[in-house]
């Protein structure tokens, strides 16, 4: 275990991209290459992409976001019906409107980026379910032959308020560092409960190793993520499709957990039992947690602390790939003690793991304040190191950008926001 201190897609025809990049982007690229797709979107040349939308572009992104601004309304307002109106909810949500108006300056220029820029293509239907979109983040100089590492984030959110562009600042950070990431979005409570979630992300996972040399992709450094509720959910898709592929056709499945470069965790937590009480105490109470995870008899089937620990799921080890788990010793909405023990039982099986932590981190530092900080980012660094090992040429790349990284939010705004982060 590390302290950190830091406490330490060619494609056969037109179709195909139509399917998985949508009409306007592929009238876009038709009209630059004179009527002809050849071979994907990396080919063909982001940067030749138009800078200007037209009005009616503009419209549908306007549509687009109001849709989305309706859904996840309607579902807090579901949700409310659930909790009730007490006095450690009210406190609450006072608290996270300050947090978000103390980091709104950064907040905004991320979402301005989000919805205006060419290299950001979003809501990609991946599947049949409501929510199967996917956001996909295009690095800047996409334009040459070498296919690019690909990183699959699954953003959190407490499966219940999760939203593919919570992870809008990270998606274009990696992409700054010539990565391709997919966010992806999925069903939460109450439009779906955890099993759901699960067959979301999987469908997802596939649909990315399935499709990325499309866009430029390299599908042999295909890298899975996920943070907070999202690692959770990502570790958990990743140990059942590990123990799928021991007894099943591996021809006839989407993708192989063998064949991810690796799968990097940030502040989640992977034994539910071990969750409830803490949750409660936190205001997810015990019984919106149950109802989220379909009962307590369920707890087990969706903790991959304990599904590794299996005899079943032996043979199922060596298909891991290497796993990297970060926590900040700050955080209380999930206790780093959570990434220690899953490390430690996956040592314990024999997989390969590594587990950093930082000092004074809490669950937001290391996902939106320190990020919004600019300049050195302690997280970010080590998600490259990961993304970019064996790649030396990469990895001065990264120091030098990394040095260039603009501050987003003034400190004395990102130091309010800390103090008074509900998460």
């Amino acid at each position: 275990m590390k302290l950190s201190s830091r406490c330490r897609f060619q494609t056969n025809g037109i179709s195909e991209i139509e399917a998985d990049m949508g009409s306007e982007t592929m009238q876009k690229l038709l009209q630059l290459k004179g009527g002809r797709v050849s071979r994907g979107i990396s080919d063909i040349g982001i940067n030749n992409i138009s800078c200007l939308q037209s009005d009616s572009e503009f419209r549908n992104d306007v549509h687009h976001a109001a849709t989305e601004t309706y859904l996840i309304t309607r579902l807090a307002l579901t949700l409310l019906r659930y909790l009730g109106i007490g006095t450690r909810w009210m406190s609450k949500l006072v608290r996270l409107y300050l947090y978000a108006l103390f980091l709104m300056p950064g907040f905004i220029q991320v979402g301005f980026n989000y919805y205006f820029s060419r290299y950001i293509h979003r809501s990609i239907v991946y599947g049949d379910e409501p929510r199967n979109r996917l956001d996909l983040y295009i690095p800047p100089y996409c334009d040459d032959d070498i296919p690019k590492p690909v990183v699959i984030f699954v953003t959190g959110g407490a499966w219940i308020i999760g939203y593919k562009a919570w992870a809008a600042l990270l998606g274009q950070q990696l992409a700054d560092h010539n990565i391709i990431v997919a966010c992806l979005d999925y069903r939460n409570f109450p439009q779906g409960s955890i099993s759901d979630m699960v067959a979301d992300v999987t469908a997802g996972i596939g649909y990315v190793c399935q499709n990325i040399t499309n866009f430029g992709g390299d599908p042999n450094r295909v890298f899975l993520a996920g943070q907070s509720a999202g690692a959770h959910l990502a570790a958990c898709a990743l140990v059942k499709q590990a123990q799928k592929e021991g007894f099943e056709d591996p021809t006839k499945l989407s993708w192989s957990s063998c064949k991810l470069k690796a799968f990097l965790a940030i502040s989640g937590g992977y034994n539910l039992t071990k969750l409830v009480d803490h949750f409660h105490k936190r205001g997810l109470y015990r019984s919106i947690f149950l109802s989220v995870m379909e009962g307590e008899e369920s707890l087990p089937l969706f903790s991959p602390e304990l599904l590794v620990l299996s005899p079943s799921f032996r043979e199922a080890v060596p298909l891991l790939p290497p796993i990297s788990l970060f926590h900040g010793t700050a955080d209380y909405s999930i206790l780093y003690d959570a990434s220690v023990a899953f490390g430690n039982t996956l040592q314990s099986v024999g997989a390969k793991v590594t587990t950093t932590l930082y000092a004074r981190k809490t669950h937001t530092d290391l996902f939106l304040q320190d990020p919004m900080r600019g300049g050195a980012d302690e997280l970010l660094a080590d998600i490259l190191a990961v993304v970019h090992e064996g790649d030396e040429e990469a990895k001065a790349e990264d120091i030098m950008l990394m040095k260039t990284r603009r501050r987003l939010v003034p400190e004395f705004l990102l130091q309010l926001a800390h103090n008074v982060s509900p998460f």
